[in-house]
Formats: C-alpha cells, structure tokens, sequence
C-alpha cells in the first residue's frame, strides 16, 4: 500500500548503461527479478505496481551504492532511467543482461529461482558475487521433492542469503537450499514511504472514533485470523468500554464468518466495522487516526501493513512471530500475543491501550525510522554486499595463490 502523490520522470533510453564509478570500496549493485504479473504490458505499470523492487533500488543508491540497477524479466525489451536508477526489462536472456551491467554483486530476488540463479553465475565474471533475498516463511516451495534436489544441487552459485527474519533460515537449510556453511544475513525485505497525516485530518476521512481506536488492516483469512481477534476485542470491552475495531481488507475468506461473529454480540455490532478495500489515497488517514494496529498472524514474510502502522505511528499489539518480534524490537514497541490464543490477544489490547498512547505515536515513528525505513534498510543492504563482495574477493584471491 504505497504511493507517491509526485509522478516520477520516466525517461526510456536506447543508449548504453548508465556510467558508473569503481573502486576498492565501490558496489555496483544489479537486482535480478525473475517473477512478474504478465498482465502487466507497461513498464511503467510494473514499477508502479512493485513498490518494493523501485524502493530498494533507490535506498541502496541513497545509502552510497555507485550504481543500482534492476534486470526484470518482461514480455518484451526495455530500458528505463528512473529516479536515477536503471531498468534493463528483458524477454529472455536475464543472466546476460545482469552481466553486461559488469555488477560487483547481483541480488536475486526468491528462493524459488535456483536454476535461474545457477545459470545467471555462469553469465557473471567470476568477481561478482550472488546474493539471493528470500521473500517467504511459509516454503520451501511447498517443500516439493525435485524443488529440494534443485535448490541442493545449485546453492553453491550463491555467495549468501538474506532473510527479514533470522528464525526463517534454519528450515531451508533442513530443506537443503543453503549449506550448512552457507552465509545468511538478516535484513528487512520491504519498508514504506506511507507517512502520519495531521490526526483532525485523518479523523474527518477515515470516520474512526472511540478509545482506543483500533485497526485492522490485512486479508480475512485463516493465516491472520480475525476471528481470534474478534473475540479478543469482546473480551476487552468490561476494560475498554470505548474502544472500536475497524477492519479494512481485500481478500475476505472468512468475512461471512467475522461477520456472523459480530452479529451474534450487541455490543459488537456497535463497535466493529467492516469497510473492506480502501483506496490507496485514504489508508494513511486510517492509520493516522488509529491508537492501535491489530492482526492475529499465525506466519509472515515481513508484514506490510505493521510497516505501515509503524511508519504512522500506530502501536501495534500483534503476535508473537518471527518477523513481528523483530519489527517490535521483542515487544518494547507495542505488546505482543501467543498467535491464536483470544485472551492472551485480549490482554496485550489492554496493555497496549493503558500507554499515553499520545506520546507513544512519537516513539513508534522514531522507532521505524532508525530500524525500518527506506534509508534505514538501504544502510543495512549496503552494508551486506559490502561484506559479501569482500568475502567473495578474498576466496577468489586464495584460489588464484
């Protein structure tokens, strides 16, 4: 759920790569994206619509790479300079565009492209390095035998693997996609550019009210749970007699089941509301307006929309998971609860809501923006490839001696 009000300059280029500097200390960074919605027939439309592929490519350019650039795989051939970073869209033919780009490091993006990857290694001169960023905790690729076998058989292409969170990597190395020996860096996938509106503004467009007011913003299905939820916002109401819950969603499984919840409680009819989809212009009102974020996730890659809150300012009160406990710092921000369980859910939105929630918006945003934001997670990047093309530089200085 991000946007930018400003239209970037677009321009297409039919000359050679844009130039770059090198150096000992340099890093010419190459994204390799190998997925993408072939509906899609615009390059301009893809990278509006893949936020976080744009989004990282520009933090690592701000952080001090020399040059950051993407190759993505398209229905047909392009190249576009956009806010000073380079498209390469390419019909086939990935491994050698990535190549003639001559990058220090190249970063794939997925787990699930190992024979891409091992094929993209053969492209590359023998000085670059591979890193591959996993955007999953939920694999590996649903632990398929012959996506195992060939994870194991070409994982020596790859210099290191990056993970949002560092309890997400021991199941892949039992799944055998990483050696054991392997390097693995923890670094968050995705951040935002959604920021807090002023709070009479936000109130006016969202329509939240009540204290605290809570939010939720995710799919209704089994995964997030918003049936637990539910029952632990009843639960809450003999301690927060004013608080309301809205519920804003795209894919709604389990909407008929939500909706059957609350209407079997008088009191939740009042107090629950189900909007459904809102328009990208609005959500940062919602957040804006809200005192506390809410979701009963039972697993997650990262969590886009607790980026989000954070980035606003919105405690969160979520569970007890992998990436969660990282965004939350272990819980010094906002509460967390056991994934499933309404009373511990129940009690973590008493918590949260007996802060000076007030002064805790403050914190929240300043919270994010040292260890969550764009800037923040460009520095860490650039820092790892850094350390990655160093290390690949010293094995390759041992081979030759």
């Amino acid at each position: 759920m991000e946007n930018d009000d400003a239209s970037p300059c677009t321009i297409y280029v039919d000359g050679p790569a844009l130039q770059v500097k090198t150096g000992r200390d340099s890093v010419s960074l190459v994204q390799v994206n190998y997925a993408f919605d072939n509906t899609l027939r615009d390059p301009d439309a893809l990278l509006e619509r893949y936020a976080t592929l744009t989004g990282w490519a520009e933090a690592v350019r701000d952080a001090g790479a020399d040059r950051s650039a993407v190759v993505q795989q398209f229905s047909r051939a392009a190249r576009v300079v956009r806010n000073g970073v380079e498209y390469v869209f390419v019909d086939g033919g990935v491994g050698r565009a990535a190549a003639a780009l001559a990058p220090d490091v190249a970063h794939v993006n997925g787990l699930g492209f190992a024979a891409r990857t091992w094929r993209l290694r053969r492209a590359l001169p023998a000085s670059a390095a591979i890193v591959v960023q996993n955007h999953s905790d939920t694999g590996p690729m649903g632990r398929a035998p012959l996506m195992r076998l060939v994870g194991a058989a070409t994982r020596g292409a790859v210099d290191a693997f990056l993970f949002a969170a560092a309890a997400h990597v021991e199941r892949w190395r039992r799944a055998g996609f990483i050696g054991p020996r392997q390097r693995t860096y923890e670094v968050m996938e995705a951040s935002t550019g959604l920021k807090a509106i002023a709070r009479a503004q936000a109130e006016a467009i969202s329509g939240l009210h009540g204290a605290p007011r809570m939010l939720w913003v995710g799919r209704l299905n089994a995964n997030k749970d918003p049936l637990t939820v539910v029952d632990a916002f009843d639960r809450t109401l003999p301690s927060l007699p004013n608080a309301t819950l809205t519920m804003l969603y795209g894919a709604a499984d389990l909407a008929r089941d939500v909706r059957a919840r609350i209407d079997r409680h008088s009191a939740l009819r009042d107090r629950v509301r189900l909007i459904g989809a809102v328009a990208h212009r609005d959500i940062a009102a919602y957040y804006s307006a809200a005192d506390l974020f809410v979701v009963g996730s039972h697993h997650e890659g990262s969590g886009y929309s607790l980026i989000e809150a954070l980035a606003c300012g919105v405690t969160p009160a979520v569970t007890d998971i992998p990436t969660f406990r990282l965004l939350t710092a272990d819980g010094a921000v906002g509460a967390l609860w056991r994934p499933g369980d309404a009373a511990d859910c129940a009690r973590a939105m008493i918590a949260a809501a007996s802060r000076d929630l007030a002064g805790e918006r403050v914190r929240v945003r300043a919270h994010f923006a040292d260890a969550f934001s764009w800037p923040a997670i460009g520095r860490r990047a650039l820092a790892i490839y850094r350390a990655v093309v160093a290390a690949r530089r010293r094995s390759k200085l041992n081979v030759e001696q």
